[in-house]
């Protein structure tokens, strides 16, 4: 029912968004509109809302890199009249979305399901095109009872994890960008004239579709819903379509570069906490998969198969004990004082019937994170084991 809701929200939206067209963004020429001034204080307000909450996934290494990116994507010429900036934010599903001014959010879910720098470019082209062709301010103008239709669409999602926090934060702003996204006819001019960026900057094109593509199948094996418009089945159909379109009318394109090493490098640390998001969320396949990826990334690092130990545990299906069980061994073999881990294998054992290798295991946890939150809730369990 809520998911029925939210299509016909969506529909009524569209219905009324008919695009105001207005000059590009290009160098001096650029002067904002009395309206258009107004959304890019009204963005900042947002912005700062923002910034003081618990959702942003703060690694000042990662920040670097995005941004390094998304400089070469766009002339300083611009960079001057729009100041770009790039955060991440911790949500586990699958979108991006632009202010106005420049400033773009992007969700560890769909950094994490990226596989080299040329699509990362793709996404952050694709979102600097609304800013630099002023797609807020054209949907804002053809939109008169947006406060309205946000509201709603706060209401409806609310109850959804990581998604009514999300939207709680937002302003009317960022809920339009996050939620609904543009019209189709701007999210295609964003496609091509992002594109466009992507190519010049010597990036690899034909990335650009394999990134929507991977993401799709991705959702469909896992069967995930996903709330937000840039994971929507529809959204995704469209950005294939006009990635490859416009691929197939090019010639000559140069081979381009993928960095796909560096990337995964830069990565690796919102991998995990998005990996740490999908178990929150009760997303077990999703979980999984971005903690093989983590593995890949960094195989000595104990974090990776504790959480795909403890996404197998909580899921329960038949064999993911045992599985759960190695995957907390191979965690304490890269570090014997990993208290998590075995607090994990505790409660393998527990549930098992062992109860002696599972007071041994709390114990263990106990000695090592004697200040645990959960303290009192195992030692309920080593008095139970004995």
């Amino acid at each position: 029912m809520r998911r029925a809701t939210c299509i016909l929200l969506l529909a009524l939206f569209f219905s009324g968004c008919a695009a105001t067209k207005l000059a590009p963004v290009t160098g001096p020429g650029f002067t904002k509109e009395e309206d258009e001034k107004r959304l890019w204080t009204r963005s900042e307000e947002e912005q700062a809302a923002i910034g003081r909450s618990d959702i942003i996934y703060r690694d000042k290494e990662l920040d670097s890199y995005l941004n390094g990116v998304a400089a070469k994507l766009q002339p300083p010429g611009v960079y001057k009249l729009i100041p770009f900036k790039i955060v991440v934010i911790r949500n586990p599903y699958c979108n991006a979305f632009a202010y106005p001014n420049g400033a773009i959010y992007v969700h560890t879910g769909i950094l994490s399901r990226m596989e080299n720098e040329a699509q990362l470019a793709t996404l952050l082209a694709h979102e600097m095109s609304h800013s630099t062709h002023r797609h807020q301010i054209s949907g804002h103008r053809s939109f008169k009872n947006k406060a309205a239709f946000n509201a709603s669409m706060r209401s409806t999602l609310g109850s959804i994890p990581a998604v009514g926090e999300l939207t709680n934060i937002l302003g009317d702003i960022g809920t339009a960008a996050a939620v609904t996204g543009h019209s189709r006819e701007l999210e295609s001019e964003a496609d091509m004239e992002g594109l466009k960026l992507v190519i010049k900057a010597g990036y690899k094109a034909e990335e650009a579709p394999k990134l929507f593509e991977h993401i799709k199948a991705e959702l469909e094996e896992e069967d995930a819903k996903e709330p937000f418009f840039f994971g929507s089945h529809p959204r995704l159909q469209d950005r294939i379509r006009n990635y490859n379109s416009y691929l197939k009318a090019q010639t000559g394109l140069k081979k381009g570069v993928i960095n796909a090493e560096t990337f995964r490098k830069k990565t690796a640390g919102a991998v995990l906490e998005n990996a740490f998001l999908d178990l929150k969320a009760g997303r077990f396949k999703s979980a999984l998969r971005g903690g093989e990826k983590f593995v890949s990334i960094r195989p000595g690092d104990p974090r990776g198969h504790y959480l795909m130990g403890e996404a197998l545990r909580q899921r329960g299906d038949r064999g993911d004990a045992e599985a759960a069980e190695k995957h907390f061994r191979k965690a304490l073999s890269a570090n014997a004082s990993y208290a998590d881990a075995h607090k994990g294998l505790g409660l393998v054992y527990y549930k098992s019937g062992k109860k002696a290798k599972a007071r041994d295991s709390f114990t263990t946890y106990l000695k090592l994170a004697p200040d645990a939150r959960d303290r009192s809730y195992i030692q309920d369990y080593i008095a139970q084991s004995r």
